[in-house]
């Protein structure tokens, strides 16, 4: 008994340290809709995508990994007048 709560007890510290030594993915990115020129950050985690009525949207930038650094590519996009707001 002691060998088999031995063995799951490694088996999770295992799991646990692949799950923390996995690298984070890019979630964010910014969308532009097209009827306003409004620019939007975007969360891929999000289950849905933005539903495309009355205007559809085009992804104007590449994945970040934190929604600071979208943030900052959406102002530098403002600055640029690549989005109106």
């Amino acid at each position: 008994m002691r060998r088999a709560i031995a063995l799951c007890l490694a088996t999770c510290l295992t799991v646990a340290a692949i799950a923390v030594a996995k690298p984070a993915e890019a979630g964010y990115y910014v969308i532009r809709w097209e009827n306003t020129g409004i620019c939007q950050i975007w969360n891929e985690d999000l289950q849905r995508k933005p539903l495309e009525w009355p205007s559809t949207y085009k992804v104007i930038s590449k994945p970040v990994a934190t929604f600071t650094a979208a943030m900052t590519e959406q102002q530098q996009m403002r600055t640029e007048r690549r989005c109106t707001l």
